[in-house]
């Protein structure tokens, strides 16, 4: 059943592409957003007191503000869909808008299923009612029976991790504990379509790890997500299609890698700061047929000598068992992600060797070496792929199964371990 909210406009529906994660997004429309336009009305600030009104006769007035223009597009069922764009480009607002909350001011939108939104910190939340009390509310009012509410509710607050404060009033959490308590209620009720701003951000590493296994659950299992991020590795890892917004107008929409050009072309026009350069996901690759020749049996990650976390400048070693027809020859391709999603490295087996895997027996195994790791503190994810050595096709692959942790034991922050020098003197002495 769709629900739809504004004034009628024609329907545009673009195609859907996919990303490396093989996905195929079905043909049926989940979410259409027809020549969406939003205005808001701002007010000048009035004099406040009689001597100012005597003295300037300033009045209030009002002037339009356009959020939204013409905006566009269709969202395929099962597919992730990202929203980029500037702050004050009208993410999110035409998230709030496909949520329902409020109206667009010209155009349609059309939503399929039952839909649950996290659109910011706290929405939905009553200060003075505790975590349990607002669990029942937040489910009430997305049309939820208490017996349904009260029969998850206890993987509700498990997946929150907020056990000893769920009797507390919200008014007292912080803002990881909202974000938390607001997501673990959103998926938790199974929507057909979920519909998330950036409140991810807020939770903790161990959290946003946990948030990120679920929605890749809610992927796997066919159901459409509405991402909104100002991180374009996110887009890339997640992502279907994405759009992209220029205060209130669409520029662009459809492949992710594009969409990420066009967005930090965006910000270096505008003078923002432009996010860090990352590589493509594997946007070469194929799926994978039912009959594939090649299968990854395991992959995993070596254990550091003598404790449970690498140091920077340590030998990591990934190894892969994969069965395979004698005589075959392989490409092996692995990325490294952190547990927020920025993609670390993505490097093949010919890159590293300049010749491909062949396969002698049944039953092969390979193994990737990452000499003097670069990386500082952090979870880090291994994704390993087989593909045909000339990458149009993909055999089998290994979504983060694989995991390693880097512990620097020094001060230094960032992505990636540096080697630094340091000289000073007085000016002309050499």
């Amino acid at each position: 059943m769709f629900t739809s909210s504004g004034s009628g406009g024609a329907v545009s529906q673009a195609p859907a592409t996919r990303n490396g994660s093989g996905r195929a997004p079905s043909t049926t429309v989940a979410i259409e957003v027809s020549n969406v336009s939003k205005r808001f009305r701002k007010h000048s600030e009035p004099a406040k007191t009689l001597k100012e009104r005597v003295l300037t006769l300033r009045k209030s007035t009002v002037s339009e503000f356009h959020a939204l223009q013409d905006v566009d597009f269709n969202v395929q069922v099962g597919e992730t869909f990202g929203i980029l764009g500037h702050n004050g480009s009208g993410k999110s607002t035409l998230l709030k808008c496909i949520a329902g909350t409020i109206r667009p001011s010209a155009g349609i939108v059309r939503v399929r299923g039952r839909l649950s939104a996290l659109l910011e910190l706290g929405a939905g939340f009553h200060p003075d009612l505790t975590g349990r009390e607002n669990i029942f509310l937040n489910g009430s009012i997305l049309g939820f029976s208490k017996e349904h509410i009260e029969s998850i509710f206890d993987e509700i607050v498990d997946f929150s991790g907020l056990d000893e404060f769920i009797d507390t009033q919200v008014k007292h959490y912080s803002s990881g504990m909202y974000a938390r308590l607001g997501f673990a209620v959103a998926v938790n009720l199974e929507p057909d379509v979920l519909l998330i701003d950036e409140v991810l951000a807020v939770g903790d590493e161990a959290f946003q790890r946990k948030c990120i296994e679920r929605v890749r659950g809610f992927q796997a299992a066919g159901r459409t997500i509405c991402l909104v991020t100002h991180a374009p590795d996110m887009v890339r890892f997640l992502c279907d299609r994405a759009v992209v917004l220029d205060h209130g107008r669409l520029i662009h929409v459809g492949d992710v890698n594009d969409a990420v050009t066009i967005y930090r072309r965006s910000l270096a026009a505008q003078g923002h700061e432009v996010p860090p350069d990352d590589q493509d996901m594997l946007d070469k690759i194929a799926t994978s047929g039912p009959a594939s020749p090649v299968r990854l049996v395991r992959t995993w990650v070596e254990p550091p000598a003598g404790g449970v976390a690498y140091r920077p400048g340590d030998r990591v070693v990934i190894g892969i068992e994969f069965e395979a027809e004698p005589g075959m020859t392989v490409r092996a391709r692995m990325a490294v992600h952190t547990h927020d999603g920025v993609q670390m490295v993505n490097v093949s087996s010919y890159d590293i060797a300049g010749a491909d895997i062949k396969a002698d027996a049944p039953v092969n195994q390979a193994r990737i070496t990452i000499e003097d790791l670069p990386f500082t503190d952090g979870h880090y994810l291994v994704t390993v792929v087989l593909q045909q050595p000339d990458e149009t096709r993909e055999y089998d692959r290994s979504d983060q199964s694989a995991t390693f942790d880097v512990n620097s034991g020094g001060p230094v922050l960032g992505r990636v371990a540096l080697r630094f020098g340091l000289e000073s003197g007085p000016v002309g002495v050499a």
